[in-house]
């Protein structure tokens, strides 16, 4: 066991992310769940993950992360236009309706209907804070908390 986070640390959190305006875009604390992150798994960015680094149980830490080192900036290439057509099946978008298509490797993306002018509707693929500065507030609650168990209880 580890006495700070390293960087192949599972890491049991508290989290609240909030946006430029104030405004809460996730947290954990709402429904009373920590998140388990592993870093270098690639799940994290590369920014938030330097954050980590070095802090132990207990500790709290507020800091603000740019859009390239949070969720990306957002790409115009990931915008894309459909016909009303396409949505016969799925129904009526409404403009802020998360939907789920189906991309060309048959893997499931979510995208967010931004605009339907007519027979055109717009779509926006970026993740959802792509292009914001997001504001963190982290507790770490446990280091390891998977490897501790595992080790506790040996299997075999």
């Amino acid at each position: 066991m580890t006495d700070s986070v390293q960087r192949d640390s599972a890491v049991l959190v508290h989290f609240t992310l909030k946006l430029a305006d104030g405004s809460t875009a996730e947290s954990t604390r709402s429904h009373g769940k920590p998140a388990l992150f592993n870093l270098g798994d690639g799940s994290l960015s590369p920014g938030l993950e330097a954050e980590l680094l070095g802090l132990k149980v207990g500790d709290k830490k507020a800091f603000s992360l740019q859009p390239e080192a949070a969720f990306g900036a957002s790409s115009p290439d990931l915008i894309q236009y459909f016909s009303r057509r396409d949505f016969i099946q799925a129904g009526e978008p409404e403009i802020g309706t998360i939907m789920l298509f189906s991309g060309m490797d048959g893997n499931e993306m979510p995208g967010v209907i931004r605009e339907i002018s007519g027979d055109s509707i717009t779509v926006d693929f970026n993740h959802p804070l792509a292009g914001q500065v997001i504001h963190f507030d982290v507790e770490v609650l446990e280091i390891d908390p998977a490897r501790e168990a595992t080790n506790a209880n040996p299997v075999g």
